[in-house]
């Protein structure tokens, strides 16, 4: 998935300090051998206390303004102030007491036919900036404030390979504590039965039986559609490509990351979004 379509979360919330201070030092060092002055825009790949760089960009990127309503810095001053060699006090990142979240907007269903799945592509078209007092609180803003909503009539799920749909086992759990209706295709409502998870199975859109996914789309009976599958398989009938886009065409939101899908359910199951308290930036 490009970089430019990915959820930003202030301050990091699974990375550890060894990790942290390993990033900050190759940060500095990049700077130092690069004789850099102003802002430039590393991403960093860590995984078990290993960190790779995958690519460095002189130039600022667009968490750059975020990083700066979040800490209360201004970025672009000290990079003016350095680049005219006025003496810059150190700076020091501060603590933060609340999380922010910097989710992207996509714009499919203006694209007749195009698939909603997140590639090397970037598709977002636009991104808002949400505060929270935790990760969840910010999040489920940035899901309403990008056009998505809490369901409320059905939720539909999709999942493709084994190992994804172990992945996928706890969130049902939480989705199904919602006591809304589950609806899923054969193989998945299948495997949410193994493990004690009740849904009605739907079949594809291509085999044109009843009960159907698209006839569900269309008779509002779902507003939550969730399909995960892995990007390298590929079909002659690519089902998924089309309950992704009658999804899009029905205005259903649409979750495709197991991860994305995960942080999600978290917020409904443990947010009430008419109690959250409406704040100004400069409140947090």
């Amino acid at each position: 998935m490009h970089s430019g379509d990915a959820t930003i979360v202030l301050p990091p919330q699974t990375i550890n300090a060894e990790t942290l201070q390993r990033i900050e030092e190759a940060g500095r060092a990049i700077a130092r051998a690069l004789e850099i002055t102003g802002p430039f825009n590393v991403q960093f790949l860590a995984k078990d206390n290993q960190v790779y760089v995958i690519e460095a960009n002189l130039r600022a990127s667009r968490t750059f303004p975020f990083i700066s309503k979040v800490t209360g810095i201004n970025l672009i001053e000290l990079f003016v102030d350095a680049l005219f060699q006025q003496e810059i006090a150190p700076v020091t990142m501060p603590s933060l007491t609340f999380t922010a979240v910097k989710a992207p907007q996509f714009s499919f269903s203006r694209l007749t036919g195009a698939d909603p799945l997140l590639r090397v592509e970037m598709a977002s078209t636009g991104e808002v900036a949400c505060f929270g007092e935790d990760l969840e609180e910010a999040y489920l803003k940035a899901v309403i404030a990008t056009g998505g909503h809490i369901p409320q009539k059905g939720i539909f799920i999709s999942i493709g390979s084994e190992e994804k749909k172990q992945k996928f086992l706890e969130t049902a759990r939480l989705l199904a504590s919602l006591g809304l209706p589950l609806y899923a295709t054969e193989k998945t409502c299948a495997f949410l039965h193994q493990h004690g998870i009740e849904a009605e199975m739907l079949f594809k859109i291509h085999e044109q039986r009843e009960p159907n996914v698209l006839s569900y789309f269309r008779e509002r009976k779902i507003d939550l559609a969730i399909n995960v599958v892995d990007n390298y398989v590929m079909k002659e009938v690519d089902d998924n490509y089309t309950i992704r886009r009658a999804a899009v065409d029905y205005n259903i939101p649409l979750l495709t990351k197991v991860k994305q899908v995960r942080l999600f359910a978290r917020a409904i199951v443990n947010k009430d979004l008419r109690a959250i308290p409406i704040k100004a930036w400069n409140e947090y």
